[in-house]
C-alpha cells in the first residue's frame, strides 16, 4: 500500500486490489483476513474498486462444485457495508452451475459487479462464457480470459480481432 502511496499522484486509471477473502469452491489457500484488509486499503485508498474474491481450486478428474449460497451469502454480508465499487472475481469454470447465486448478489447492490477469470488448465467451454454473458447485465460483468479462448470468445460476440 506504502508503494501505491508513492505513486498515487500519478494514476490516471481507477485502483482495483483484490483479495481472496474467503474460502471458495475446491480452495485449499489460505484467505486474506477481510476487515484488516479492507480497512488498510481504505484507509489509503478511499476511491479504491475492491475485487474481493474466494479461493477455488480446479480438479479436471473430479466433480467441480459452484459457489455455494453459504459462500455468496457470506460475501454480501461483508460487502454490503462498503461505500466503493466490488467486483467479485470468479473462477468461469465454476461460474454457469452457480448462476442463481450471483444474479441474486448483483441484485444486492450497483455497486456490485462479477469478474470472470480464467485458470491456466481448466476446463470450460466458449458456450459457458456465452451463456453467461446472456445470463447476466453486460455491464456488470468483466473478463479476464487466457488465450485461446479470448479470443475465440471476441469472434464469438462479434468484437473484430487483428492478429
Amino acid at each position: 500500500m506504502m508503494l501505491l502511496e508513492n505513486v498515487k499522484k500519478h494514476l490516471k486509471r481507477p485502483v482495483w486490489i483484490n483479495a481472496d477473502i474467503l474460502p471458495g469452491p475446491n480452495g485449499n489457500s489460505r484467505v486474506v483476513d477481510a476487515k484488516p484488509f479492507i480497512d488498510t486499503v481504505t484507509s489509503f485508498f478511499p476511491d479504491v474498486t475492491f475485487s474481493l474474491g474466494w479461493t477455488t481450486g480446479w480438479h479436471p478428474e473430479k466433480v467441480n462444485e459452484g459457489y455455494s449460497w453459504t459462500m455468496v451469502k457470506e460475501m454480501e454480508c461483508i460487502c454490503n457495508e462498503l461505500s466503493q465499487p466490488v467486483t467479485f472475481p470468479v473462477r468461469a469454470a465454476l461460474v454457469r452451475q452457480s448462476c442463481s447465486q450471483f444474479l441474486w448478489l448483483l441484485k444486492k447492490s450497483n455497486r456490485y459487479s462479477l469478474t470472470i477469470w480464467t485458470g491456466k488448465n481448466d476446463n470450460y467451454s466458449i458456450e459457458d462464457l456465452l451463456y453467461i454473458r446472456d445470463y447476466f447485465d453486460k455491464k456488470q460483468v468483466f473478463y479476464d480470459i487466457l488465450e485461446p479462448q479470448n479470443y475465440e470468445f471476441k469472434q464469438a460476440i462479434g468484437i473484430k480481432v487483428n492478429l
